[in-house]
């Protein structure tokens, strides 16, 4: 099978208000749990694929809005992470996992480099080049790229304390300003690194983007319980809004 059938007819990466004003440019990686019919589910069952090994649930509700207040494009996937991981290295071992946390995926046990690498010309390839080009129209103003995840409230049985975590590798002139702003909240645990770092191998795609060129970036995790619906999505994208509003405007003085 070639590579433009493989997601039978649908495009792996879509872009939202490309040519928005902001030099802020958001990423949303795990924004969805659609799997090509042709893998069959990759032999999971339905109730499985809603679940957050399949995607990050809320977190395109939230980098919409927040594109939406900011006016600020939005990269994100329309391929579940358990047929590509997009946000890892095409070699690394979690690009396609057998196993996420404790569920086995079938469809993704016995593959062969060339299925491997028709998955990676199929999703991989088209979603970098978008983001390639979306941040390449603002190289002039040394754009901000700032990914959008969200995390599950336990992990393995061990309760996770954080509202909301911000990663970030040896760049942490976005970070540091993002932990301090929203550590003035006292109902708000925040987690530097936290609950997840890049020594997991999380933050390809905001180095891939941003270290080679000098920008800057940020990973954002929020707890998915806290942007179930609606409403809460529009809280967390308003806090945002502000946050990085107010930044932006001490990075113009």
């Amino acid at each position: 099978m070639d590579a433009l059938p493989f997601l039978d007819g649908r495009t792996p990466v879509s872009v939202r208000n490309e040519d928005g004003s902001s030099r802020i440019v958001l990423v949303c990686e795990h924004a969805s749990n659609y799997v090509p019919p042709h893998l069959d589910g990759l032999g999971l069952p339905p109730e499985k694929l809603v679940e957050h090994i399949a995607w990050d649930p809320g977190a395109l509700g939230v980098a919409k809005k927040l594109s939406d207040m900011l006016d600020a494009p939005l990269v994100f996937a329309t391929v579940s992470r358990l047929v590509l991981d997009i946000n890892r290295q095409p070699d690394h071992p979690g690009s396609i996992v057998k196993l996420s946390e404790a569920t086995e995926i079938p469809g993704n046990k016995s593959l062969s480099d060339a299925d491997r690498l028709l998955r990676c010309d199929a999703i991989y390839q088209p979603f970098h080049a978008a983001l390639e080009k979306v941040v390449g129209k603002r190289t002039h103003r040394s754009p901000w790229v700032i990914s959008i995840h969200s995390f599950t409230p336990v992990y393995k049985g061990v309760p996770r304390p954080w509202h909301v975590g911000i990663l970030h590798n040896h760049d942490t002139r976005l970070s540091h300003h993002l932990i301090d702003r929203l550590s003035n909240d006292p109902d708000l645990v925040v987690g530097d690194n936290e609950p997840y770092a890049p020594t997991d191998g999380v933050y390809h795609t905001i180095e891939r983007h941003t270290l080679p060129y000098g920008f800057a970036g940020a990973m954002i995790e929020i707890r998915n319980d806290l942007i179930s619906n609606d409403e809460g999505e529009a809280d967390w994208a308003s806090r945002f809004n502000r946050i990085l509003k107010g930044m932006l405007t001490l990075n113009k003085r």
